[in-house]
């Protein structure tokens, strides 16, 4: 063997085992686009990694996650999203509404997105049907907007003498529109008045309390918005201080000290985003996985809450109740 072939096949022993190692250290990433910010939804990646791993895939050892946060701020969207596709990533995971899902979309035609979102994907462009979305889009719809008048029901059962009810929604909130004329015809059922509240910042969040207290509006209704979750601490601590009872969308709240929850299970939403993803990233199509429909819904009570505002809290609404906190 001449002596320059056999330097060469040494070089090719020295150097195989590395270059198959740096092939073995290349792992997907996925992309995690959320209206919301790292503090308000810390409990949703645990959530959300919890389903990889079920699926078989470890943060940092089989897929690396990099995430992107609007922090309520939904018009960082699109440049968030044109971020994770310069990265480029394998999958998009978009979360925290319509918005962030929409930017996705926007932003690739080609990537998979998994969204979870309270919207209808096929009046949205964003699939062809619900059993076969035909497009690189699927996920989980979770209805929060269409369970306002069951929430507005539920308010009622607890604040019965409330002729007028406040409805506080996010003014830059896409949906908003939708979510204030949505809420109308089942407040006319009850015998309801609705007095929409409309909040894009904390000054106005305040504004929108103390006209509970002028207008003596004895009841209010919280409406969905990303923006919303990242206040929800102030958004409670003022319902407490203004002394009105309130219901909202996510158990979040009620655990941070609000009155009255119900919603989905957004934990488990986000769960089953992430076994979609694993399920693409071993090779299913995403065009061929249909969008899901929520499942699991959580009516929460704080007795603490309503003793404070003291409300005696009806013996049916306590029985039907998925958690009560003492």
């Amino acid at each position: 063997m001449r002596r320059r072939d056999f330097l060469a096949l040494v070089g090719g022993l020295t150097t195989w085992p590395l270059a198959a190692n740096a092939q073995k250290s290349v792992i997907p990433v996925l992309g995690f686009l959320h209206s919301r910010g790292p503090e308000d939804a810390a409990y949703l990646v645990a959530s959300f990694r919890r389903g990889l791993r079920d699926e078989g895939f470890i943060d940092g050892q089989d897929v690396k996650i990099e995430y992107r946060w609007a922090r309520g701020h939904y018009d960082q969207l699109a440049e968030l999203a044109q971020e994770l596709t310069r990265i480029p990533v394998s999958i998009m995971v978009a979360g925290g509404g319509a918005p962030a899902v929409l930017a996705a979309k926007s932003a690739t035609s080609i990537i998979p997105i998994v969204f979870a979102m309270s919207g209808d994907a096929v009046k949205l462009g964003l699939a062809k049907s619900i059993n076969r979305p035909g497009t690189n889009v699927t996920g989980i719809n979770n209805f929060t907007t269409r369970l306002d008048p069951k929430r507005l029901g539920l308010l009622h059962d607890l604040v019965p003498t409330a002729s007028t009810v406040g409805y506080l929604i996010d003014a830059t909130y896409p949906p908003s529109a939708e979510q204030a004329s949505s809420i109308e015809t089942p407040a006319r059922t009850l015998g309801l008045r609705i007095r929409v509240l409309r909040a894009s910042n904390e000054h106005e969040i305040e504004i929108a309390f103390d006209t509970i207290d002028k207008e003596n509006i004895l009841a209010l209704a919280v409406a969905s918005s990303p923006y919303f979750d990242t206040q929800k601490m102030r958004i409670v601590q003022l319902a407490a201080q203004h002394s009105v009872p309130a219901i909202y969308h996510f158990r979040e709240y009620t655990v941070a000290g609000g009155l009255i929850s119900y919603g989905v299970d957004i934990t488990d939403a986000y769960r089953q985003i992430a076994v979609y993803a694993g399920k693409i990233l071993k090779g299913a199509k995403v065009r061929d996985l249909p969008i899901l429909e929520a499942a699991k819904f959580d009516l929460v009570i704080n007795r603490k809450a309503a003793k404070a505002l003291g409300l005696r809290i009806p013996s049916g609404l306590l029985s039907i109740a998925d958690d009560v906190i003492d």
